[in-house]
């Protein structure tokens, strides 16, 4: 794993300045990528990224049907967080594929995008 907390401020800075945050979504069904926690057995985690184009080079393989999505602060707070919460699931924030990413429980995620998000 890498340094999780440089890590996350750097993401929270970003998202920040653009107000949203990005994520993969099937092009046909319009479902999104979730992946298993590296950490945590039996949990699941959604990857995020902070632009488009970090969201972009995982759509490759597996996830080819995929394209990047943004989703706004305001909508991740709005919507999203008591979706993600009825599922129990954690934000892998910056994901890399073989755990080179943070997870973060969604409570945590959410109060860190809260203190970012422009009114």
């Amino acid at each position: 794993m890498t340094n999780t907390s440089s890590n996350s401020a750097d993401f929270m800075t970003k998202v920040k300045s653009t107000q949203e945050l990005w994520a993969l979504q099937d092009k046909t069904t319009e479902g999104w990528v979730i992946v298993d926690s590296v950490n945590f057995e039996n949990t699941d985690v959604m990857p995020v990224w902070s632009d488009a184009e970090m969201a972009r080079e995982h759509c490759t393989d597996e996830w080819e049907d995929y394209i990047p999505k943004s989703i706004s602060v305001s909508d991740w707070l709005e919507f999203w967080l008591e979706d993600l919460a009825e599922d129990n699931v954690l934000v892998g924030v910056e994901w890399r594929d073989g755990g080179e990413y943070l997870e973060v429980e969604l409570a945590e995620f959410s109060q860190m995008l809260a203190e970012i998000e422009k009114l």
